[in-house]
């Protein structure tokens, strides 16, 4: 999700101008993981929440460590061959096309997004295997109907299709719009389909206290919810074991490390 702030400090793109003064969490994000794709206010943002929450940095990683084991899952045991990637962000290393086409080189890949920022650099997602696909649209994730138009385009809904929501529903204040959210683009896909779903979790005071900091910067708000809010995103589907878990002890490839258990959670649930 964007936000429009004042156009002090803006620089031009294809649709219009991109607010550099602003603090932009898809660009925050990217400074977490060591991207390059950010600026001053991004950076000073980054840095405060650091201060609160000296983790930030290692919960970044596992967020796309998560999203990468997931996509694998996906393609290689569940045979999944299109994913519907909802609020992209930044590319940066082992995007969803990476992940599911080194498995799958035939599989297909929609990434959708409402940012301009991302807009400016779909072009580093739109790469793909000469087997498989790979396309952007513009759509909001609040507009359920526009994103699964656009993705008809590319992805045949009378077949699988895994839905990735990672870390983009706490951008969505309301809870019940968010359930509604995942049952609407849920409803338009086939029996077999899966969701894919990381979001941060309420229930560590430092990370609580940092996102409240967070908020009060002049980026997109994003709302921390509890491990039992978080399943409702759930209901109708089967998930997959270990289930809805802290987002590090989801298949992990090594053993988890109990000690440092991230603050978000997140499953896999496959639509019967």
């Amino acid at each position: 999700m964007s936000t429009q702030g004042n156009t002090q400090g803006a620089v031009p793109h294809g649709g219009g101008e991109i607010d550099t003064s602003v603090p932009h969490s898809a660009r925050i994000w990217n400074y977490w993981l060591g991207g390059k794709d950010n600026y001053a206010a991004d950076r000073q943002a980054g840095d405060q929440y650091r201060e609160a929450f000296p983790g930030i940095d290692e919960l970044a990683r596992a967020s796309r460590y998560f999203l990468v084991r997931t996509i694998r899952y996906l393609a290689a045991e569940a045979g999944v061959r299109q994913f519907l990637d909802v609020g992209t962000g930044l590319p940066t290393v082992d995007n969803t096309h990476d992940v599911a086409q080194r498995e799958a080189p035939d599989a297909r890949i929609v990434y959708v997004d409402n940012d301009p920022l991302v807009l400016v650099h779909a072009h580093a997602l739109l790469t793909s295997s000469p087997e498989g696909r790979t396309a952007y649209i513009e759509a909001d994730l609040r507009d359920p109907e526009a994103v699964i138009a656009g993705a008809r385009e590319t992805l045949d809904l009378s077949r699988p299709v895994a839905l990735i929501l990672s870390g983009v529903l706490g951008h969505v204040g309301d809870h019940a719009e968010a359930c509604g959210i995942v049952r609407a683009l849920m409803s338009h896909l086939p029996s077999g389909s899966y969701l894919s779903h990381n979001d941060g979790v309420d229930d560590n005071p430092e990370t609580n206290a940092a996102q409240d900091d967070y908020n009060d910067s002049g980026a997109v708000p994003y709302v921390l919810r509890s491990p039992e809010e978080i399943r409702a995103y759930y209901e109708g589907l089967e998930l997959v074991p270990p289930g809805l878990v802290r987002i590090n002890r989801w298949r992990p490839d090594v053993d988890a490390d109990e000690s440092a258990d991230a603050a978000a959670f997140g499953g896999v649930g496959r639509k019967p």
